[in-house]
Protein backbone atom coordinates (compact mmCIF):
# COMPACT_ATOMS: atom_id res chain seq x y z
CA UNK A 1 0.00 0.00 0.00
CA UNK A 2 1.15 3.49 -0.55
CA UNK A 3 2.21 5.83 2.15
CA UNK A 4 -0.77 7.71 3.13
CA UNK A 5 0.54 11.11 1.70
CA UNK A 6 0.35 9.83 -1.47
CA UNK A 7 -3.07 8.52 -1.14
CA UNK A 8 -3.69 12.24 -0.27
CA UNK A 9 -2.04 13.65 -3.16
CA UNK A 10 -3.50 11.54 -5.64
CA UNK A 11 -6.85 11.83 -4.02
CA UNK A 12 -6.45 15.44 -4.32
CA UNK A 13 -5.12 15.90 -7.85
CA UNK A 14 -8.17 13.65 -9.17
CA UNK A 15 -10.52 15.82 -7.77
CA UNK A 16 -8.60 18.88 -8.00
CA UNK A 17 -10.67 20.60 -10.71
CA UNK A 18 -13.75 20.46 -9.40
CA UNK A 19 -12.75 21.35 -5.42
CA UNK A 20 -10.29 24.42 -6.55
CA UNK A 21 -13.69 25.57 -9.30
CA UNK A 22 -16.51 25.30 -6.68
CA UNK A 23 -14.20 26.74 -3.52
CA UNK A 24 -13.13 29.88 -6.44
CA UNK A 25 -16.76 29.93 -7.20
CA UNK A 26 -17.66 30.71 -3.24
CA UNK A 27 -14.60 32.36 -1.86
CA UNK A 28 -11.95 33.90 -4.81
CA UNK A 29 -9.26 33.45 -2.63
CA UNK A 30 -6.52 31.23 -3.69
CA UNK A 31 -4.35 31.71 -0.07
CA UNK A 32 -7.47 30.39 1.35
CA UNK A 33 -7.90 27.39 -0.61
CA UNK A 34 -4.32 26.42 -0.33
CA UNK A 35 -4.68 26.75 3.42
CA UNK A 36 -7.64 24.73 3.94
CA UNK A 37 -5.41 22.00 1.18
CA UNK A 38 -2.91 22.34 3.76
CA UNK A 39 -4.87 21.40 6.67
CA UNK A 40 -6.69 18.49 4.65
CA UNK A 41 -3.33 16.98 4.35
CA UNK A 42 -2.70 17.02 7.98
CA UNK A 43 -5.76 15.62 9.14
CA UNK A 44 -4.90 13.01 6.44
CA UNK A 45 -1.71 12.36 7.82
CA UNK A 46 -3.62 11.87 11.93
CA UNK A 47 -6.07 9.48 10.36
CA UNK A 48 -6.08 5.40 11.77
CA UNK A 49 -4.58 3.12 9.86
CA UNK A 50 -7.19 1.66 9.28
CA UNK A 51 -9.67 4.41 7.65
CA UNK A 52 -6.02 4.79 5.17
CA UNK A 53 -6.93 1.63 4.23
CA UNK A 54 -10.86 2.39 3.30
CA UNK A 55 -8.63 5.48 1.44
CA UNK A 56 -6.58 2.98 -0.49
CA UNK A 57 -9.09 0.84 -1.36
CA UNK A 58 -11.49 3.55 -2.46
CA UNK A 59 -8.92 4.93 -4.58
CA UNK A 60 -8.85 1.91 -6.33
CA UNK A 61 -11.84 2.59 -7.87
CA UNK A 62 -12.48 6.66 -7.51
CA UNK A 63 -16.27 6.21 -8.82
CA UNK A 64 -17.52 3.69 -6.22
CA UNK A 65 -19.97 6.05 -4.38
CA UNK A 66 -21.46 5.68 -7.97
CA UNK A 67 -22.12 1.85 -7.50
CA UNK A 68 -25.19 0.26 -8.72
CA UNK A 69 -24.20 -2.42 -5.47
CA UNK A 70 -24.86 0.75 -3.01
CA UNK A 71 -28.03 0.75 -1.27
CA UNK A 72 -28.54 3.40 0.73
CA UNK A 73 -30.60 5.25 3.92
CA UNK A 74 -31.49 8.22 4.67
CA UNK A 75 -32.07 9.08 8.25
CA UNK A 76 -32.86 11.04 10.74
CA UNK A 77 -31.17 9.53 13.63
CA UNK A 78 -33.19 10.47 16.67
CA UNK A 79 -36.24 9.09 14.46
CA UNK A 80 -34.82 6.26 13.41
CA UNK A 81 -33.78 4.79 16.16
CA UNK A 82 -33.71 7.83 19.41
CA UNK A 83 -29.50 8.34 19.55
CA UNK A 84 -26.37 7.44 17.86
CA UNK A 85 -26.15 3.69 19.96
CA UNK A 86 -29.94 3.48 18.99
CA UNK A 87 -28.22 3.27 15.17
CA UNK A 88 -25.93 0.99 15.99
CA UNK A 89 -28.34 -1.42 17.56
CA UNK A 90 -30.01 -0.95 14.63
CA UNK A 91 -27.50 -2.52 12.03
CA UNK A 92 -27.51 -5.96 12.23
CA UNK A 93 -31.51 -4.84 11.16
CA UNK A 94 -30.10 -2.20 7.60
CA UNK A 95 -27.57 -5.23 7.04
CA UNK A 96 -30.35 -7.62 6.52
CA UNK A 97 -32.13 -5.05 4.55
CA UNK A 98 -29.28 -4.69 2.43
CA UNK A 99 -28.35 -1.29 3.19
CA UNK A 100 -24.73 -0.42 2.62
CA UNK A 101 -24.71 3.25 2.76
CA UNK A 102 -26.44 5.04 5.55
CA UNK A 103 -26.74 8.77 5.08
CA UNK A 104 -26.91 10.68 8.55
CA UNK A 105 -29.05 13.57 8.38
CA UNK A 106 -27.86 17.12 10.20
CA UNK A 107 -26.92 15.73 13.72
CA UNK A 108 -23.88 18.29 14.72
CA UNK A 109 -24.36 20.44 17.90
CA UNK A 110 -26.97 23.54 16.95
CA UNK A 111 -28.57 26.12 19.09
CA UNK A 112 -32.46 25.11 20.23
CA UNK A 113 -34.92 26.71 18.97
CA UNK A 114 -32.94 28.27 15.92
CA UNK A 115 -31.33 25.47 14.34
CA UNK A 116 -32.55 25.40 10.67
CA UNK A 117 -33.13 22.16 10.74
CA UNK A 118 -30.54 21.09 12.05
CA UNK A 119 -27.73 23.09 9.76
CA UNK A 120 -26.88 26.29 11.71
CA UNK A 121 -24.74 24.74 13.61
CA UNK A 122 -22.90 25.49 16.45
CA UNK A 123 -20.09 23.15 16.53
CA UNK A 124 -18.90 21.33 13.87
CA UNK A 125 -16.68 18.89 16.74
CA UNK A 126 -19.76 18.45 19.16
CA UNK A 127 -23.01 15.97 18.48
CA UNK A 128 -25.94 17.15 19.16
CA UNK A 129 -26.43 16.09 23.15
CA UNK A 130 -29.61 14.57 22.81
CA UNK A 131 -27.92 12.28 19.92
CA UNK A 132 -24.97 11.24 21.47
CA UNK A 133 -21.12 11.87 21.91
CA UNK A 134 -18.37 12.10 19.22
CA UNK A 135 -17.73 8.95 20.76
CA UNK A 136 -20.50 7.73 19.96
CA UNK A 137 -20.31 8.58 16.68
CA UNK A 138 -17.25 6.96 16.41
CA UNK A 139 -18.21 3.91 17.74
CA UNK A 140 -21.21 4.02 15.00
CA UNK A 141 -18.69 4.65 12.16
CA UNK A 142 -16.28 1.88 13.06
CA UNK A 143 -19.29 -0.83 13.42
CA UNK A 144 -20.47 0.05 10.32
CA UNK A 145 -17.19 -0.10 8.66
CA UNK A 146 -16.74 -3.48 10.29
CA UNK A 147 -19.81 -4.75 8.35
CA UNK A 148 -18.26 -2.98 5.01
CA UNK A 149 -21.08 -0.55 5.38
CA UNK A 150 -20.63 3.49 4.33
CA UNK A 151 -21.28 6.47 6.27
CA UNK A 152 -21.92 9.31 5.03
CA UNK A 153 -22.77 12.53 7.52
CA UNK A 154 -24.60 15.55 6.28
CA UNK A 155 -23.72 19.05 7.10
CA UNK A 156 -22.49 21.54 5.09
CA UNK A 157 -19.35 23.66 5.92
CA UNK A 158 -20.37 27.14 5.38
CA UNK A 159 -23.79 27.62 7.05
CA UNK A 160 -23.18 27.75 10.48
CA UNK A 161 -25.51 29.79 13.25
CA UNK A 162 -24.80 33.02 14.48
CA UNK A 163 -23.20 31.21 17.67
CA UNK A 164 -20.86 29.12 15.71
CA UNK A 165 -17.27 31.00 16.06
CA UNK A 166 -16.27 31.57 12.94
CA UNK A 167 -19.77 33.88 12.81
CA UNK A 168 -18.89 35.74 15.87
CA UNK A 169 -14.86 36.21 14.49
CA UNK A 170 -16.70 37.31 11.65
CA UNK A 171 -18.71 39.70 13.33
CA UNK A 172 -15.80 40.91 14.95
CA UNK A 173 -13.85 42.13 12.22
CA UNK A 174 -11.60 39.20 11.35
CA UNK A 175 -10.63 39.60 7.63
CA UNK A 176 -10.55 35.82 6.58
CA UNK A 177 -13.62 35.00 8.93
CA UNK A 178 -15.68 38.14 7.43
CA UNK A 179 -15.01 36.88 3.70
CA UNK A 180 -16.86 33.47 4.63
CA UNK A 181 -20.40 35.37 5.12
CA UNK A 182 -23.12 37.61 3.82
CA UNK A 183 -24.38 40.02 6.48
CA UNK A 184 -28.16 40.91 6.35
CA UNK A 185 -29.71 44.03 7.95
CA UNK A 186 -32.01 43.19 10.57
CA UNK A 187 -35.88 44.08 8.78
CA UNK A 188 -37.38 44.90 12.14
Amino acid sequence: MASSETNFEDRLRLYWPELKQRYMELYHDDAMLKKLCRHLAAFSEERRDSLKQRDAEKQESPNWYQSRELLGMMLYIDNFAGNLKGVREKLPYLAKANVNYIHLMPFLDTVPERSDGGYAVADFRRVRPDLGTMEDLEELTEACHETGMNVCMDFVMNHTSEDHEWAKRARSGEGEYMSRYFFYADPS
